[in-house]
């Protein structure tokens, strides 16, 4: 083999190790990406069903329903559009309560339920997580066009 030849097979010796090693990059990255659905999303079959993602709005009040001897909790999520319901073992955070904008990072059980693996809840008054907030707002915005259309009969 001469030196123009050797000289070939190690670029496309390198050229191939780089391209391997994007691809394999690129698809663990997108197995970790924990993407935000709203409560709507969810129920109109947007968010997946095998893989674990992040569901956020606000505690419906009096929905909090807490296991005897046990830590599992069950409590329900609104985008104020729509509601799921939440079921989450372990330690709530101190900040939670109904009425508060918290999210919840889980996955579908084989019965169809959201379980959460961790939940946070807002660290203050003001602070509400940016994909909740934008949650809240497009669910308003929604219900302002429907009443919107109800008014002027163009439904």
């Amino acid at each position: 083999m001469n030196k123009r030849s050797r000289r070939k097979v190690l670029v496309l010796g390198i050229v191939f190790g780089v391209a391997t090693a994007s691809v394999l990059g690129l698809t663990a990255f997108e197995e970790n990406l924990l993407y935000f659905y709203s409560p709507t999303q969810v129920k109109s079959g947007d968010a997946p069903r095998a893989h674990t993602f992040r569901v956020g709005g606000l505690v419906v009040d009096g929905s909090v329903l807490r296991a005897p001897d046990s830590l599992m909790v069950q409590f329900d999520v609104t985008d104020n559009e729509e509601s799921m319901t939440v079921q989450y073992t372990g330690i709530l955070p101190d900040l939670f309560r109904e009425g508060q904008g918290i999210v919840a990072m889980g996955s579908f059980s084989s019965n169809g339920n959201f379980v959460a693996d961790e939940v946070l809840a807002k660290h203050d008054e003001k602070y509400m997580p940016p994909e909740v907030a934008a949650a809240l707002q497009a669910a308003e915005d929604a219900a302002k066009s429907k009443a919107d259309m109800h008014k002027t009969g163009n439904i």
